[in-house]
Order: C-alpha cells, then sequence, then structure tokens
C-alpha cells in the first residue's frame, strides 16, 4: 500500500508541475530610452536610445508609428523590411525605417548594438509586434 500511495503522490506532483506557465523566453532585444523630447508646436516627440541584440538572433517583427534613424556601434546586423531587399550593417554604417513598416532585424554571431533616434506620436508605444 505505500508503494501505491507514493506513486499517486508522485504522479499528482508531476500532473501539478506539468500545468505551470511556461517561464518567459529571454528578451532578444534591450532597449535603453536616453532622452525623450518634445517636437515644439506638434503632438510627436523624439525618442533617443540604444538597442541590443542578442548574437546569432532576430529581435522579432515588430513596428514604430514613426520614423526610426540609426547608428550601429557594435557588431553586425541585417534589416529584413518587408518587400524591401535585406539591408546588412557593419560598425559605423546608418540606417532608417519608414514609419509603421514592418521589420526585423538579425544581429551576426557577436551581437548588435546600435544608436537610434524615433519620431513618434506622443502616448503611442515605441514598437508594437507585427504578425
Amino acid at each position: 500500500m505505500p508503494i501505491v500511495t507514493a506513486v499517486l503522490v508522485a504522479c499528482f506532483v508531476c500532473l501539478a508541475y506539468g500545468q505551470q506557465p511556461a517561464a518567459p523566453a529571454a528578451a532578444t532585444i534591450k532597449r535603453t530610452i536616453l532622452q525623450r523630447v518634445d517636437v515644439p508646436s506638434s503632438n510627436y516627440e523624439t525618442v533617443t536610445g540604444t538597442a541590443e541584440i542578442l548574437p546569432n538572433v532576430n529581435a522579432g517583427r515588430h513596428t514604430h508609428p514613426g520614423p526610426e534613424t540609426g547608428y550601429l556601434l557594435e557588431g553586425e546586423m541585417t534589416i529584413l523590411v518587408d518587400g524591401k531587399p535585406p539591408l546588412t550593417l557593419k560598425p559605423g554604417d546608418t540606417y532608417q525605417i519608414p514609419p509603421i513598416a514592418v521589420h526585423d532585424v538579425r544581429a551576426g554571431d557577436k551581437g548588435a548594438k546600435v544608436f537610434a533616434v524615433y519620431v513618434v506620436e506622443k502616448g503611442k508605444p515605441l514598437a508594437s509586434p507585427a504578425p
């Protein structure tokens, strides 16, 4: 009887553990906001910051409500904008992504770090996931 009880307890423990939500995946991109400045006489602001992407991963398809202009500080990355050819960047290269353009970024084997400036309507999220 004690063996049956032990087996039943083990089954319930396994069942309960198996129903726990999975831990969230590690973030592949880390954005650090350095400054937010209102655009005079408008409902817009400029947001300046850095973005760091882990080696050999995609940041994930997303959009920005305004243009993104950037400068690659470290590493290598490829920008994948829907409907356009891939753009591979090395340190010192610049880029611009149009507003609302669905895009992804793939970092090279050393990751990537960019300095970016966004112009966005106040109150809108800096980035939103895209399908």
